[in-house]
């Protein structure tokens, strides 16, 4: 997304990808293999090492043309105008929020949703924001499980409506969406799915953006304050290429992100330089399944559809929280994902079973920690001579308070809905991680400025989810495809 403004104002851009394309078929993209960490763009080169918070002790990285939003389900929400403020429940006594506010990305929020085509519904949210314009596409109509989930909402006083989703229902000129089952965490065979690889990375190179794939960044070189290279190594050759340029965006993530600045000793530039690394949030989620014989997956059919932010700004019976989260409607899991998680005859057995499961994810903003971190080991380098990344991740006694809250509310609505019992399944992945680079107006306090410059360096921008100061408790994506158009649009008028 920063890439469009400088392809559209007729700068020169080359983009370094770490990964490949996604190639599109049903058999690869649909099949046994085809969630993401069963696939071969569930990086693995340059391991995570994650002693502490993670769901297993060594993670891979996504990596590939197009990033996570190939594997994504599509949420795209705007932050809530208060998730920009200082909120000394979630930051703490120092509490600074966001160096910019919800006006400032508002416009930005709107050429996002117009480039993805984002479809949904407004004026039924009552934590809505402001929007100035419609989204592009219409609602779709709601699966039978996602009637029964909402009627019960409706019936406890709540709100639910449909998520916005970056996926084709109108755009007959391509495919439009068939409802399959392997949507989240699962690239789309038929390219219904709006992502960056389909909607805007053809565009960029159609229009004279260079792309070079399968391509490792492994230190970003300085002189007299600036960046003046960047060193790779290709994945497939093992050739090593030098590139020179005179401004540099990162976008490889909150955990690929802080891995390239601290490898090449950025920090030590940067007043604020302490916090690369730190700070990391993913937020707290989990998912509460209930249980619908005969029911769930009934009609074999997407139903990742709806909503529900009524106790977002908190509860009537928990006044001591301002904030608490959102609870969004889960799929049926395919049977595959059942067994990577539950390894051997276990995962087999129980797999058929998930056909009568439909779930309410709960999230929760999680508390910017400073020891919730990305730290790096030298004394282990990987394949291509980069240090080790170590995670170290915990939450508050805060964060799991909240989500005793929310998990008991996602309860009586799965029970309104006809779900004869239900269970709870934390989800301990880093798909949501944010805040390893943040931005702020403190420079002791923050990596970043306003604009996202790396303070200390003067040609040097980061664009990616490791700029969010705070989480919100909403999927980040639409928020960093905002903030990078913002900070692209500002890099292409500098001289």
């Amino acid at each position: 997304m920063a890439a469009k403004p400088l392809v559209d104002a007729g700068m020169r851009v080359l983009m370094l990808e770490r990964g490949d394309w996604v190639k599109r078929s049903v058999e690869k993209n649909w099949g046994q293999n085809g969630s993401i960490e069963l696939s071969p763009f569930y990086d693995k080169s340059s391991l995570l090492h994650v002693p502490v918070g993670g769901n297993k002790p060594t993670m891979g990285l996504y990596s590939c043309v197009g990033g996570p939003s190939v594997f994504y389900g599509g949420v795209s929400f705007r932050f809530r105008e208060a998730d920009f403020e200082k909120n000394e429940q979630i930051e703490g006594k120092d509490a600074q929020g966001w160096p910019i506010t919800y006006n400032d990305l508002e416009s930005y929020y709107t050429q996002a949703e117009s480039i993805l085509n984002i479809s949904g519904e407004l004026g039924i949210d009552p934590t809505e924001p402001r929007h100035s314009a419609p989204l592009p596409q219409k609602i779709a109509p709601l699966a039978n499980i996602s009637r029964r989930v909402k009627l019960s909402a409706q019936e406890l006083g709540l709100h639910p409506f449909q998520l916005p989703l970056a996926i084709n229902y109108e755009d007959k000129t391509r495919q439009t969406c068939l409802s399959c089952k392997t949507c989240d965490t699962f690239a789309c065979a038929v390219g219904a799915k709006n992502d960056l690889a389909t909607m805007v990375i053809p565009e960029l190179l159609a229009k004279g953006m260079t792309l070079q794939h399968n391509m490792v960044v492994t230190k970003l070189n300085t002189q007299n304050g600036r960046i003046v290279s960047v060193d790779c190594i290709s994945k497939t050759t093992k050739q090593k290429f030098n590139f020179k340029a005179d401004k540099f965006i990162v976008a490889a993530g909150s955990l690929g992100t802080p891995h390239i600045l601290l490898s090449s000793g950025l920090q030590h530039y940067n007043p604020g330089g302490h916090v690369v690394g730190r700070y990391l949030m993913r937020h707290l989620n989990s998912i509460i399944f209930g249980i619908f014989p005969g029911v769930a997956d009934k009609q074999g059919r997407f139903h990742k559809q709806l909503a529900i932010l009524d106790y977002y700004f908190g509860h009537p019976k928990a006044p001591e929280f301002n904030k608490l989260g959102s609870l969004q409607q889960m799929p049926t899991p395919p049977g595959s994902v059942v067994e990577n998680e539950l390894k051997g005859m276990l995962g087999k057995m129980l797999s058929p079973a998930v056909k009568a499961l439909s779930g309410l994810l709960a999230i929760v903003e999680d508390q910017p920690q400073y020891n919730n971190s990305l730290t790096i080991d030298t004394a282990f380098p990987d394949e291509f001579g980069l240090p080790r990344v170590v995670i170290n991740h915990n939450y508050s006694a805060r964060d799991n308070a909240a989500m005793k809250i929310l998990t008991e509310e996602a309860k009586k609505i799965m029970k309104g809905a006809g779900a004869l019992t239900h269970y709870t399944h934390g989800i301990r992945t880093f798909s949501h991680a944010v805040g390893t680079v943040r931005m702020g107006s403190n420079e002791k306090t923050s990596a970043l400025d306003e604009t996202c410059r790396f303070r200390g360096i003067d040609n040097l921008f980061i664009t990616d989810g490791s700029v969010m100061p705070t989480s919100a408790a909403l999927n980040p994506s639409l928020t960093i495809a905002a903030n990078a158009l913002r900070v692209g649009e500002l890099i292409s008028k500098l001289n």
